[in-house]
């Protein structure tokens, strides 16, 4: 029997335990030399036993960096997109499911568009945009001779500027535009019961009523996940703050971190405060998903009741 299977029992074991030191390994050796001076790392390399200097290794980062205001910026672009994510995934989603709307199936193959196109591959074209959001408009002016005519009457083409780079706006907007969520609350809406609406109706539940009363609480598993999903995007994501912020008070925690290893060849980077610097910019991450674990937690339980 399966239940017997002690040779399966270990090597299912082994394999766990080899792919947890695949994954806590690197954040091992991350901590370890995070706790030894520059010095010591200069005579041995990466440490792989811990040390002393670890506080005042973190201190150096608060002092010395722009780390603090960088983790700053990371958690409003995480916060950000997590919270507009969430909110236009379950709004785009409920009404492709319960409204009756023309063209629902063409309007959810291109909000899945969105998923075959990642940022980084339309990250020209939105810097673009983003380095004046009337653009399109002006595009638009000029394919249909408005501005012609524009120009005919005040005598001169009109031309609209507006740039979100360098602000928070802009940082995070580029990244709501993904599809991941909405497919994720289509597909748990097409699971509940059809009659659960038609109940709502018999009572003299309206559709935002409905919406609040009832799909909410019993989506908040589903939310609390794609939370934790769109925030952990945001906080690592990389690319975009790199060309969407030019001034390090409005880059994220991850590009400087990366800024704090020296682009000159020959210099030997201080491994052991960059390594603090991970350490500290993982802490809210890591906050985030252990509260929010728990209401999931807690949601599953109280869904089984």
């Amino acid at each position: 029997m399966v239940e017997n299977a002690r040779s399966l029992n270990f090597a299912t074991g082994l394999i766990l335990l080899i792919g947890m030191a695949y994954i806590l390994g690197p954040l091992y050796l991350t901590l370890a030399t995070a706790s030894h001076s520059y010095e010591f790392m200069l005579r041995n390399g990466l440490a792989w036993y811990p040390g002393d200097q670890l506080v005042a290794n973190m201190a150096r980062v608060f002092t010395e960096t722009r780390i603090p205001v960088q983790m700053l910026n990371s958690f409003l672009v995480a916060l950000g997109n997590a919270a507009a994510t969430c909110i236009l995934s379950v709004l785009s989603a409920y009404a492709i499911v319960y409204f009756r709307v023309r063209w629902a199936g063409v309007a959810f193959a291109l909000i899945l568009a969105t998923i075959m196109l990642p940022l980084e591959i339309r990250v020209i074209t939105t810097y673009q945009v983003a380095s004046n959001v009337f653009s399109p408009l002006n595009a638009l002016l000029d394919v249909t001779g408005l501005n012609d005519l524009i120009a005919q009457i005040a005598g001169a083409p009109l031309h609209l500027e507006g740039s979100v780079l360098n602000t928070h706006f802009g940082l995070i907007a580029p990244l709501v535009a993904h599809g991941t969520g909405t497919f994720l609350f289509r597909q748990f809406f097409r699971t509940l019961p059809a009659d659960l609406f038609k109940a709502a109706r018999m009572d003299g539940a309206g559709p935002i009523r409905f919406l609040f009363d009832i799909i909410l609480p019993l989506s908040r598993t589903s939310f609390a996940a794609l939370f934790v999903l769109t925030f952990l995007s945001g906080w690592t994501q990389y690319l975009w703050p790199l060309v969407g912020a030019s001034t390090p008070d409005m880059q994220t925690a991850v590009v400087g971190l990366a800024r704090l290893v020296p682009d000159a060849e020959g210099t030997v980077p201080d491994i052991p405060m960059v390594m603090a610097g991970a350490v500290i910019v993982s802490i809210i991450p890591l906050v985030m998903i252990a509260l929010l674990q728990r209401y999931l937690v807690q949601g599953l339980v109280l869904s089984e009741k």
